[in-house]
């Protein structure tokens, strides 16, 4: 069960950062930096958690919950993206770092440490770090990082879905479900399908040949 127990220890302004969509094979990867400066109220600890661990309905709930906690000044956070294109030029690690120091940089003031999710901090963080595996389990300030990371990340899909329809990215979220697999070799790769995975680069590499077939 997330506690705040971590930012506590480390005293200061603490920043918990997680992101979103490190496996699909399409869309931007989405992070998120959250500090509660003064404690989490028990109200709004009761909505947080690990992302995954919620229902969709739940984690709507908890977005909600984190608007109205940064509207009152109970929260401060931020998000940020990098690109399909970032992520096929950096790989998801690097893309994943930069979107992670894009969010810190957008808080409205820097935090005196940053508590990442897993064990890999970014390279260059504008503050110190400090990794936490499970983070999003353990910490309240990951774990609501996790969930506005991912509802931004879905709705940004469920947008890219309107414009590129077809693929179905309202409903697998870019992830390489079955149905995205049939799409993807069917339609071949869209502008947001990310270089670097092996089922895109598969796609373009048929669609180079089509091409070049007489």
């Amino acid at each position: 069960m997330a506690d705040f127990f971590h930012e506590t220890a480390a005293g200061g302004r603490v920043a918990g950062v997680d992101e979103a969509g490190r496996g699909p094979l399409a869309g931007p990867v989405m992070a998120a930096a959250v500090v509660f400066p003064q404690g989490v109220p028990a109200p709004l600890a009761a909505l947080l958690d690990d992302s995954k661990a919620l229902s969709p309905r739940q984690r709507e709930q908890a977005f909600a919950a984190l608007v109205a906690a940064r509207a009152s000044g109970i929260a401060e956070y931020a998000v940020a993206a990098a690109s399909a294109r970032e992520i096929g030029r950096l790989n998801i690690l690097g893309a994943t770092h930069l979107a992670m120091r894009r969010a810190l940089l957008r808080l409205p003031v820097l935090p005196d440490l940053a508590l990442i999710d897993g064990n890999r901090p970014p390279a260059q963080p504008p503050c110190a770090t400090r990794c936490l595996v499970g983070g999003d389990g353990l910490s309240l300030s990951i774990a609501a990082a996790s969930i506005l990371a991912k509802v931004l990340r879905d709705r940004a899909m469920t947008r890219l879905d309107a414009r590129w329809p077809g693929y179905g990215f309202a409903r697998h979220m870019g992830y390489p479900t079955a149905v995205h697999r049939t799409a993807l070799a069917r339609l071949g790769p869209s502008p947001h399908h990310r270089h670097g995975f092996a089922p895109v680069d598969a796609a373009w590499r048929r669609q180079a040949l089509a091409a070049q077939t007489p």
